[in-house]
């Protein structure tokens, strides 16, 4: 790359191309946990986008050569993972589904690795660049990651000597057997800057593209539970009922600006059957989602909320609320409406025994 920093430190969209690997992953739901090998001087001070991943996420010190760094992190993973997956951090487009073919196939064989097709004559040369021989394309294939092991076939392999240019190469020489499934030519490998360029291109747009999102929630009124709404406990002899703290203004904006950037919604990263959720203030985890907006390259432009509730009256409320939630997209107050609305007597809302909330989020694509 001919710069002073390593290539998956590089800026793609406003953020290093790093975080774009390593959001993917996280994104995927047959990922349980991660591992990441960095270079030591790095993983002494690791950024802070490593710390706003949703799932546990350990990292590591890298070693003078690819194959160490990856036996320093599978030492951690292997300890808790049927089967681990490598994935080089200059490869920020891959997919979910990639990622999951290649788990299946793995655990049917015991490694596997994403790899395309060659569709080009492929060619043989020498040292002076002269044709030796012509070779079948149909049997060529350029590979790629996530390459799957199990671990019990991947610990084998990593006891051997030698070079090689990725684990399944280690596992080829330890007589085991590797699978290929069909890669994606979308999942580059940034390796020169005309690759950080096209990346670039691929992301699409550019500055100034617009995305709208949707968000619903709604929770029944019990009592016991203190009543909270954009992260301002309201006074009322009732609460909303929920895994977390309820907060319906919360839930219901942080699925609209997920859903604006394509990133799922609430329950894919705060799942109500976890016990790490359990009476979680939404404000915080509202605050998490926003950065995993920016993280994909979006920023929040406004969001509209429509909170239905019969009781209590919410207009007293609603300029703290809405400082609140402004403060945890971290976008000014102005960006930020919310309104609350009766039901007119109507359904479970109109009868008091719920709230209900409806939000609309727009965000843009960052420079």
């Amino acid at each position: 790359m001919g710069t002073a920093v390593p290539k998956q430190l590089l800026l793609l969209r406003g953020r290093p191309v790093l975080a774009h690997s390593i959001d993917a992953i996280a994104g995927t739901a047959i990922v349980a946990d991660l591992v990441v090998a960095l270079p030591a001087e790095i993983a002494a001070n690791p950024p802070e986008y490593l710390r706003q991943i949703d799932k546990p996420l350990q990292i590591v010190n890298g070693g003078a050569r690819r194959r160490d760094s990856v036996a320093n992190a599978f030492a951690i993973a292997a300890q808790r993972a049927d089967i681990v997956v490598i994935h080089d951090a200059a490869r920020p487009f891959v997919s979910a589904a990639l990622v999951e073919r290649t788990v299946e196939a793995a655990a049917r064989t015991g490694a596997a690795i994403a790899a395309i097709r060659a569709h080009d004559t492929v060619k043989q040369v020498n040292g002076d660049a002269e044709v030796t021989a012509t070779l079948p394309r149909e049997e060529i294939y350029l590979a790629q990651t996530p390459q799957a092991f199990r671990t019990d076939v991947l610990r084998r392999a990593l006891l051997l000597e030698g070079e090689f240019t990725d684990e399944a190469a280690l596992v080829e020489r330890a007589g085991g057997r590797v699978s290929v499934v069909e890669g994606d030519p979308r999942n580059m490998k940034i390796t020169t800057p005309e690759d950080l360029r096209l990346a670039e291109r691929m992301m699409g747009g550019g500055a100034g593209t617009l995305r709208i999102g949707n968000g619903y929630d709604l929770h029944r009124l019990v009592a016991g539970r203190p009543l909270i709404l954009g992260g301002l406990r309201i006074p009322f002899e009732r609460g909303l009922e929920g895994h977390s703290d309820a907060d319906a203004v919360c839930h219901a904006v942080t699925d609209a600006i997920l859903g604006a950037c394509g990133a799922g919604d609430i329950g894919r990263h705060f799942p109500d059957t976890d016990s790490a959720w359990k009476d979680a203030d939404s404000l915080g985890l509202l605050q998490r989602a926003a950065a995993l907006v920016r993280g994909r390259g979006f920023d929040v432009v406004n969001v509209d909320v429509v909170v239905i509730a019969q009781a209590p009256k919410l207009a007293p409320h609603v300029p703290a609320m809405t400082e609140r939630v402004a403060a945890a997209l971290s976008v000014d107050a102005s960006q930020v409406s919310i309104k609350g609305k009766t039901n007119e007597g109507v359904d479970s809302m109109g009868a008091g025994a719920s709230i209900a909330v409806h939000a609309v989020a727009l965000v843009s694509r960052s420079s």
